[in-house]
């Protein structure tokens, strides 16, 4: 998935021990010295870059120092956001919101000063106390979203910083941390999360995602590596997302649900829960996509299905129309999930 030739850094990386291990893995490539990890016009700014989205994802690596440490409050996956360690992704799913945000390159960007992110988190879960009500998020722990801006698994390969949070989480009286992945790495089977994260595995019917999840981990790998993680002491729950309409999607997930029950071990079924989550897409995504993977917006971009809205940060998103057809996609679907999976909670579906 990495061949690193080339690194993009920020001045101050190198006064970090994290920043210092990283730079010695690849002694070979061609370092580049920015001012900003955010503002690196050659690679955000290029749209001559967009044909070899693949092979910036591929080969470039871009290190910079976290600024603003903050927590966001949630409801959904988590009861809050931790602050990112990286953002960017080695993978390509042709959907993902992160992509947008920085134009016509995406890869990884890892942030080496680590030891601040968790001291963050130390102060912050201490400040919560114990968690004395319920929701659908959990029971027991705050829930800490660690991998919003990128995929762990795939961060993983990097450095540690993904293993040193899963450690730190591990300390918690009161909290757990969380994330979604498309990307099986068993490095993570070694952490020894101890039940304090829960992994969320992305899936979807395996000849959609062989569009639409690029550079990811199959489906039936996914699907296969759940028993394992949870034998290795993580909490593990399913994430259908993006769910995508199109001729027999409905059926197909019949049958990616007939796999899940086929595959999982009793203990993987007692603590399963999942997610269900409808497709939204963006006007400068789909113009971005179309310069390097037009076959997956002939899937995603459905005009006469979708309806505009506008995000928080000025884009225009596109979703599956609210004019009923969603209400009945997301009915038909939830029914089935539960008649095929009856032990799998749905914390939400929308």
């Amino acid at each position: 998935m990495l061949n690193i030739k080339e690194i993009y850094y920020e001045p101050a990386v190198a006064n970090y021990t994290r920043g210092q291990e990283i730079l010695a893995q690849y002694p070979d490539a061609k370092l580049i010295e920015v001012a900003s990890h955010w503002k690196i016009p050659e690679l955000h700014g290029n749209s001559d870059l967009v044909e070899d989205w693949n092979r910036i994802k591929r080969t470039v690596l871009v290190l910079g120092v976290k600024k603003s440490l903050q927590c966001r409050p949630n409801c959904r996956s988590s009861d809050f956001v931790a602050p990112s360690h990286a953002n960017g992704c080695a993978q390509a799913c042709v959907y993902c919101y992160n992509a947008r945000r920085k134009g016509y390159a995406n890869p990884i960007t890892t942030f080496v000063n680590i030891e601040q992110t968790c001291r963050y988190l130390e102060r912050h879960t201490a400040k919560q106390g114990m968690k004395l009500e319920l929701n659908q998020v959990d029971p027991t722990y705050w829930v800490y979203e660690i991998g919003e801006n990128s995929d762990c698994s795939v961060d993983a390969a990097i450095c540690n910083n993904v293993k040193d949070i899963v450690t730190l989480f591990r300390s918690f009286p009161n909290a757990k941390a969380t994330f979604a992945t498309k990307h099986v790495n068993r490095d993570l089977l070694t952490y020894d999360p101890q039940g304090k994260t829960r992994i969320r595995f992305s899936r979807m019917p395996q000849s959609m995602a062989q569009v639409v999840d690029v550079r990811t981990s199959s489906i039936p790998e996914r699907i296969g590596a759940i028993n394992d993680f949870v034998e290795a002491g993580y909490e593990v729950h399913v994430n259908f997302a993006p769910v995508i309409y199109y001729d027999g999607w409905l059926r197909d997930y019949q049958q990616l649900f007939e796999q899940v029950d086929d595959t999982l071990s009793p203990a993987a079924k007692q603590q399963l829960q999942a997610e269900v989550i409808f497709i939204t897409h963006n006007e400068e995504l789909h113009q971005v996509n179309m310069g390097w993977h037009p076959q997956a917006e002939d899937i995603l971009w459905q005009p006469e299905l979708q309806e505009q809205k506008q995000s928080s940060t000025g884009g225009i998103n596109v979703r599956a129309t609210s004019t009923g057809l969603k209400g009945s996609w997301l009915s038909n679907f939830v029914n089935s999930a539960r008649q095929q999976l009856p032990y799998c909670t749905i914390r939400y579906a929308f």
